[in-house]
């Protein structure tokens, strides 16, 4: 597993607590009275802050997002949202998890309207790849990997070395 310096950790937590925030509400509309995901990326964005890590309170945080995703319906931009959350604050412990973040992102762009999910989810990798510095930038989003199939969108993550 490649080894990410401080900073550049504390860049990819920060851009993936963004990607999971950009989904967020179809979360929240879906589960209003569930704040778990809401929670995660807060507990994230406070480690970035601080630098303060309590690995109960991130993997609680990353757990809760998660066991939010099983309660949403299945494969729902809700439980892709949620998902997204757990990876997110999951950062702090391992730099690799910022990919789920934008991978969880991505899917549930597609799976919100999937009438429009080639634009959808074409515009939110744009809107990701922005946001990250030139190396990083090349790094991961060459990870994230989105194909069109069937007038649809495939979000795949592409792992291997280094990861």
């Amino acid at each position: 597993m490649k080894k990410y310096s401080r900073h550049d950790q504390i860049i990819m937590a920060t851009w993936a607590a963004d990607c999971a925030e950009r989904v967020l509400p179809l979360f929240e509309e879906a589960r209003p009275e569930d704040d778990r995901p809401r929670r995660a990326i807060e507990v994230c964005r406070t480690w970035v802050r601080t630098g303060v890590f309590r690995m109960a309170e991130i993997r609680g945080a990353s757990l809760g997002a998660h066991a939010a995703a099983r309660d949403a319906d299945g494969g729902s931009a809700a439980q892709f949202a949620a998902r997204a959350a757990g990876q997110a604050v999951a950062t702090a412990h391992v730099p690799q998890h910022a990919y789920g973040a934008a991978y969880y992102a991505l899917k549930a762009v597609a799976a919100a309207d999937p009438a429009n999910a080639v634009a959808g989810v074409a515009a939110e990798r744009e809107w990701q790849a922005a946001r990250l510095p030139g190396g990083l930038r090349e790094e991961i989003m060459e990870r994230i990997v989105v194909l069109e199939r069937g007038g649809g969108v495939l979000v795949k993550l592409r792992k291997g070395e280094g990861f």
